[in-house]
C-alpha cells in the first residue's frame, strides 16, 4: 500500500430523515440501517482499509461522537479521530483535515467520503478510487466520483460532464457545471442527454492541489487553518480548535470550492450506489415478501394482513399486527412510533422539529 495515501471519512451529521431509529445522540451512521450485522460507518472503514495503511484512515466527525467512532471501529490512536468542536458544514471540517493532513505528510494523496453511503459493488468502488488516487497524483486536479444515473432522481445534485478528459488519464471528463436537486421535469432531461451524474460527495485530491484552490476562492477559511499550522498533531491542537473553529463560516465544500475551481474532473462510475438518504431507499434496497413489505430486522414478529408495500422497522422484541395497510412506513426506536405514508417521507425532518417541540429535546 501507498504511505502516501489517506482516507478521510465525514461522520459528523444527525441523519434526521432516519428519526426515530437516527438520533442526535446515535446519528445514522452508527446505526446497522439494513440489517447486516455492522453499522454503516464500520462498513466505510473496512471497505477503506483494503487499499490505504489503516492508519492513514482520519474520521472527522462532531465531538460528541469521538467515543462512539473509536468504540465502532476500534481506533487506538485518537489523533485520527478529528472532533469538530461546531457544527460548521463541509468546507471548514475539510480544510482542518486537508492542513493536519499537510502538517504530518505534504506528499499527501487523500479520499474524502462519506460514511454513511451503500456500495454494493465493494471491488468496482475499490478500483475506481485506486484509479482516482493515481489520477490525483499525477496532475493537478479536484477529482469527483459521479454515478451513472439509473432513473430521473429529485433527490440527488447532478454534475455535469465535458468531452474534454484528463491527460493520460482519458476516463476522467472535466467538469462544465454542478447542479442543484432538479424537479422532476429537469430530472428527466439532464438523464436522457447523457451528460449528467449524480453528485455523490466523494472527492480524491493531492493536498498541495486541494489547499491552493482553498487559498485562491476561501482565502478567509484558509488562513484561519493556515494559522494554526504549527499546532497540529501536538498537544495545542484542541485549543486552537475550541477558539478558531466555531469562527468558521458555514459553508459547504460544493459552494466554496468545487463549483467555482477549474480544476475540477468526474469520473463515471457504476458500483451500486446509494446514499440511503430516506427510508423509501432502504425499503428499495432490501428484500421485499410477495406483497411489496420490507420487514427489517425480523419477519418473525410481523403479522400481516391484506398489506402491502410498507416498510417495517421495529426492535425484534415488539410484536406487530397490520391489517388492510398498504404503502406505508411504521418505524419504532427509543419508545417513539412513526407512521406515515411512504410518498410523505419527505416531510419528516419537519415532524422531527415539530417533536422537538411537543415531546422535548431528548426524542430527537
Amino acid at each position: 500500500m501507498n504511505k502516501n495515501h489517506y482516507v478521510i471519512i465525514m461522520a459528523g451529521g444527525v441523519g434526521s430523515r432516519f428519526w426515530p431509529v437516527s438520533r442526535t445522540s446515535l446519528p445514522k451512521q452508527f446505526i446497522d440501517v439494513l440489517g447486516t450485522g455492522k453499522t454503516l460507518i464500520q462498513n466505510t472503514y473496512d471497505r477503506f482499509k483494503q487499499i490505504v495503511p489503516e492508519e492513514n484512515i482520519y474520521v472527522l466527525t462532531n465531538h460528541k461522537y469521538v467515543t462512539l467512532v473509536q468504540e465502532q471501529l476500534g481506533i487506538t490512536d485518537m489523533t485520527r479521530i478529528i472532533g469538530e468542536p461546531a457544527m460548521r458544514n463541509t468546507a471548514p471540517c475539510i480544510a482542518y483535515a486537508c492542513h493536519k493532513l499537510h502538517a504530518l505528510n505534504q506528499q499527501a494523496t487523500m479520499v474524502i467520503a462519506p460514511s454513511d453511503h451503500l456500495i454494493q459493488d465493494t471491488h468496482q468502488f475499490l478500483e475506481d478510487v485506486k484509479q482516482s488516487l493515481e489520477a490525483a497524483e499525477n496532475n493537478k486536479a479536484l477529482i469527483t466520483l459521479g454515478i451513472k444515473p439509473s432513473r430521473p432522481d429529485t433527490g440527488y445534485g447532478y454534475i455535469q460532464a465535458d468531452s474534454l478528459t484528463l491527460p493520460n488519464f482519458n476516463a476522467f471528463h472535466k467538469v462544465s457545471a454542478f447542479k442543484e436537486k432538479p424537479d422532476a421535469k429537469t430530472a428527466q432531461q439532464y438523464v436522457e442527454s447523457g451528460e449528467y451524474l449524480w453528485n455523490a460527495g466523494i472527492f480524491v485530491w493531492n493536498v498541495q492541489t486541494i489547499l491552493g484552490e482553498l487559498e485562491k476562492y476561501e482565502e478567509q477559511l484558509n488562513a484561519i487553518f493556515l494559522y494554526g499550522k504549527d499546532k497540529y498533531n501536538t498537544a495545542e491542537e484542541e485549543e486552537f480548535l475550541q477558539q478558531y473553529y466555531p469562527t468558521c463560516n458555514n459553508i459547504s465544500i460544493d459552494y466554496a470550492i468545487m463549483e467555482k475551481s477549474n480544476l475540477v474532473y468526474v469520473l463515471p462510475v457504476d458500483f451500486g450506489w446509494s446514499d440511503l438518504g430516506t427510508w423509501t431507499s432502504v425499503y428499495g434496497l432490501s428484500p421485499q415478501d410477495g406483497e411489496g413489505n420490507v420487514l427489517i430486522p425480523d419477519a418473525n414478529n410481523v403479522i400481516l394482513y391484506n398489506s402491502s408495500n410498507c416498510m417495517v422497522n421495529v426492535p425484534s422484541y415488539k410484536k406487530v399486527v397490520l391489517k388492510n395497510l398498504h404503502n406505508y412506513i411504521v418505524v419504532e426506536a427509543n419508545d417513539t412510533l412513526l407512521i406515515c405514508p411512504i410518498d410523505t417521507e419527505q416531510e419528516v425532518k419537519q415532524v422531527v422539529a415539530d417533536a422537538a417541540k411537543q415531546f422535548g429535546e431528548n426524542y430527537i
